[in-house]
């Protein structure tokens, strides 16, 4: 025995004076499942395999990650809960579909003109990191980020606010409610479903960001773009929190440190993806993009003020500072936008 363990000790020395590294037992490799419920092309989902490349590269091949792109592992309103319950150990949420677990985070998507998706990716994280909303106390959240602002995408220019009125447009959740405020006939259907309506008459336009003038080529259809920049829709992604407590603490290290990278980093995507498209939908349609001047704006922003009344008024009968957090909102973009 004592000679066997002189041996084990004279090859250990030999192996460290003659340069040879000793053999390492590598850990095993984690792997974790990310579930998304739009389509692959779509930007969530974008995002989804940029933070996986980066994970996967950060961490130097120590964590795998599986995507499910297309609500091939849970669909959009099970998300939540499926993470929760560990049917995912990520997923990528849309507050707006649950307005009211998400009362703070759902702010962001008040009329308060958050002007693209940096800014609001960026302040909706911000919201989120000071108010710390129970509504998360079950989940590790990864990182925040928003659409680009709605705008009306129209086959008849749309100049004034009277061309809006008994208008037949498209929109869902909160943009909805903005429509109804302006005097237009909000038509709900899946984005799936427009083309056809589009094309058959049954809408005369829609009310959404508008990479889809590219993205669904509704510039073929929509020949009028008129810029309103007023309502985004809050996304985060989300971890089980089992699964982020078995993580070594260097992978929790690398998570943590792209947190607020990929909120930018999504916000510019998806800035640059509409700017690509409203300048493809100019080339190639001719679309015309109407702008209306700050006296208009302000015109057009004054029906809306009701809408956040009355969301602070139901804040607060929730026991939540609503007046509050449309303040800071109103404060936080102008200090992201000053950046």
């Amino acid at each position: 025995m004592k000679k066997a363990s002189l041996f084990f000790c004279v090859l250990a020395a030999v192996a460290l004076f003659s340069g040879i590294t000793p053999v390492t037992v590598q850990a095993k490799k984690v792997s974790l499942n990310y579930a998304n419920f739009p389509p692959a092309p779509t930007f969530p989902c974008v995002q989804m395999e940029r933070w996986k490349t980066e994970i996967e590269k950060r961490t130097d091949g120590a964590v795998q990650i599986n995507t499910f792109p297309g609500g091939t592992l849970l669909g959009a309103k099970d998300m939540m809960d499926g993470v929760i319950n560990g049917q995912a150990d990520i997923g990528c949420i849309c507050m707006a579909y649950q307005p009211g677990r998400f009362t703070v985070t759902n702010a962001t998507s008040l009329p308060l003109d958050i002007p693209d998706a940096k800014t609001g990716s960026l302040v909706l994280l911000d919201l989120y990191n000071k108010y710390q909303p129970k509504a998360f106390d079950k989940v590790k959240v990864l990182t925040m980020f928003v659409t680009a602002p709605a705008n009306i995408m129209s086959k008849a220019p749309v100049a004034e606010l009277a061309d809006l009125k008994g208008l037949d447009l498209r929109a869902s959740g909160g943009a909805a409610q903005i429509l109804k405020s302006w005097g237009a006939n909000q038509v709900g259907m899946p984005m799936s479903d427009t083309p056809e309506a589009l094309q058959k008459g049954v809408i005369k336009g829609l009310f959404s960001s508008l990479e889809v003038m590219k993205d669904l080529k509704f510039a073929e259809i929509c020949k009028y773009i008129t810029i309103t920049d007023t309502v985004i829709y809050p996304f985060a992604v989300i971890m089980n929190k089992s699964a982020w407590g078995k993580l070594p603490d260097d992978v929790k290290q690398v998570m943590d440190g792209m947190i607020e990278e990929q909120a930018s980093w999504t916000g510019e995507y998806m800035d640059q993806h509409v700017s690509d498209s409203i300048a493809w939908s100019k080339k190639a349609h001719q679309v015309e993009v109407i702008k209306l001047s700050p006296e208009k704006k302000a015109e057009w922003n004054a029906p809306l003020a009701p809408i956040t009344e009355n969301w602070i008024k139901n804040a607060e009968e929730k026991g939540l500072p609503g007046g509050q957090i449309v303040k800071d909102i109103k404060e936080l973009i102008v200090k992201r936008t000053a950046k």
